[in-house]
């Protein structure tokens, strides 16, 4: 039997309702992604993305869209009934597995930021097979999974099994991750989401972590600055990059485009604020982040399993 493991506050969970219809994929097959394979489950559509790439389009019954290209198992588009979306794919992202995709919902495992692996990680330059699909009363679901390779031995020496559910209804977004030890010796890692959400940044802020201990990352990325959020609300007059520890289970996005966004989250412990201003001056005007995030390392014995869930939504 596989352990669950919650690792700092636990907030109360998300409850994500039981399948009732489910459609299961075997490994060979589904795994290459090959556009010949069909989905049989209402509202997951396996299609063809920018540069060619396979990517999952899940829509609802209430009119919202999801896109999730399997390269980096990254969603990078959610729309809501009226056409509008809510993420941001930066202009100079390229879809050609050279690089990670810049935008949208990328994961940073199994390192957040700099560290002894290349920048967050190596699952966003990875390909994500699909490993399950669902919908229930409209909405849909698919689940997918990342596991070890030459490639990410050749970093990260060790077994795993990254399983990332995403589900979609009228007006929210839910994703659920869990990590899984399938090594025969423990390992540790950190993650985030690094979620763009699109904005007017001289307009936009962010509520909810007022208290929070601070990691603040200006004006030396390097040597963060210790301190506490005094502020009710964040805003972008200039460059933000800021780590907020122990975080709130819930924050608020105003993306200065008239949209109010709640973010909640379970056992994801931290959350990063960012935007990068003149280092981006093509698009930063554009977008802001607000990455629920796990900073500390996660310890994972052998069978262990690390489950974070996170739920955008919109009134």
């Amino acid at each position: 039997m596989v352990a669950i493991v919650s690792v700092g506050s636990s907030p109360p969970t998300i409850s994500l309702p039981k399948p009732r219809r489910l459609h299961r994929f075997s490994r060979s097959g589904m795994a290459s992604a090959s556009l010949s394979s069909e989905i049989a489950t209402p509202g997951v559509k396996l299609t063809e993305g920018e540069g060619r790439l396979p990517k999952v389009l899940l829509t609802s019954a209430g009119g919202s869209e999801v896109d999730i290209y399997l390269f980096g198992g990254c969603v990078t588009s959610w729309k809501v009934s009226n056409g509008k979306d809510l993420l941001f794919v930066r202009p100079d992202s390229v879809f050609n597995k050279q690089k990670p995709i810049s935008g949208g919902i990328p994961h940073c495992f199994p390192q957040f930021g700099p560290g002894t692996l290349q920048q967050h990680g190596f699952a966003r330059n990875m390909d994500w097979s699909i490993t399950q699909s669902e919908n229930v009363d409209g909405d849909p679901a698919v689940t997918l999974e990342l596991k070890d390779g030459p490639y990410s031995r050749s970093m990260w020496d060790y077994s795993f099994q990254a399983l990332y559910k995403v589900s979609l209804k009228a007006k929210s977004l839910s994703t659920e991750l869990i990590v899984t030890n399938t090594d025969k010796k423990p390992f540790s890692f950190s993650t985030a989401l690094h979620t763009y959400f699109r904005a007017s940044s001289g307009a936009a802020s962010v509520r909810g972590l007022k208290g929070c201990k601070t990691l603040n990352k200006d004006p030396d990325p390097k040597n963060p600055i210790e301190g506490k959020e005094e502020r009710d609300t964040i805003t972008f007059p200039g460059f933000v990059d800021c780590i907020y520890l122990d975080a709130p289970a819930e924050v608020h996005i105003d993306n200065g485009l008239g949209d109010v966004i709640a973010i909640k989250n379970s056992n994801w412990s931290d959350v990063v604020v960012w935007n990068p201003h003149l280092q981006m001056e093509a698009c930063y005007k554009d977008f802001i982040c607000v990455e629920n995030a796990k900073i500390n390392n996660v310890q994972l014995e052998p069978k262990q399993s690390w489950t974070a869930i996170q739920k955008l939504f919109i009134d």
